[in-house]
């Protein structure tokens, strides 16, 4: 169901440097933010950020950093940024799935957007960031960074899978919004 998957919660590496945690938590699993790529919205005079007609020009490339405590994004304040999870899901058809916010983020004004992944869906989830403080902010790259809460119930009747969902089998990079 998750790839690759970590059998305990990790909250040191080999080299004994403290990372935010992943993997198992009680009842979910603490997904890791994919060094990969995060982009940030900027504003273009004249444009209006539209859901049905995405202009991929709103979005701008921010570099990794890395120094001691590991390698980070730098979310500048009051903005939006989009990353990907280093695990890809495979989610069967009586499971579903909440992506919530770490506590640790929150209270450095970090807000990870609830996003769900139904019954049935597979791909790396694309993980939306708000900063709501008035400081730029990093974000660990290949640390916790969001916590998949599961619900399991009876086999649905049209999984996401069968009814085709837009956002099936994304690819561990950014997935932009589409109709």
């Amino acid at each position: 169901m998750i790839r690759p998957f970590e059998t305990h919660l990790v909250r040191h590496l080999k080299d004994g440097l403290p990372v935010l945690s992943y993997g198992p938590s009680s009842y979910g699993y603490d997904l890791r933010l994919s060094a990969r790529e995060f982009l940030i919205f900027r504003h273009i005079p004249g444009t209006v950020v539209d859901p049905k007609a995405f202009n991929p020009k709103n979005l701008e490339t921010t570099p990794i950093h890395r120094d001691e405590t590991g390698a980070y994004f730098i979310l500048p304040a009051r903005s939006y940024g989009l990353g990907v999870a280093v695990e890809e899901l495979h989610l069967p058809t009586d499971v579903t799935a909440i992506c919530v916010g770490k506590s640790t983020y929150a209270r450095c004004g970090i807000i990870a957007n609830v996003t769900p992944a139904e019954a049935g869906w597979k791909g790396h989830l694309t993980l939306e960031f708000s900063n709501s403080s008035a400081a730029d902010c990093r974000i660990y790259a290949d640390e916790g960074v969001v916590q998949m809460l599961f619900f399991q119930g009876q086999p649905c009747g049209t999984s996401y899978r069968t009814r085709r969902g837009k956002y099936q089998n994304q690819r561990q990079r950014v997935t932009l919004p589409k109709v």
